[in-house]
């Protein structure tokens, strides 16, 4: 599994927006109309839409 790199500002309230802790989740990929995030504990991955 790919490693999670920290958020940028941007994404950060992104991450935000859709209603998720942003201390808790990395980024994995960073697509044109997706953020794929892996939580830092868990390791459960999530989609957003940007």
């Amino acid at each position: 599994m790919k490693h999670g790199k920290r958020p940028t500002r941007r994404q950060a309230l992104q991450i935000k927006a859709a209603g998720l802790n942003v201390d808790n989740w990395l980024v994995a990929k960073s697509l044109p109309t997706q953020l794929h995030l892996i939580h830092r504990y868990t390791s459960t991955i999530k989609i957003i839409a940007i």
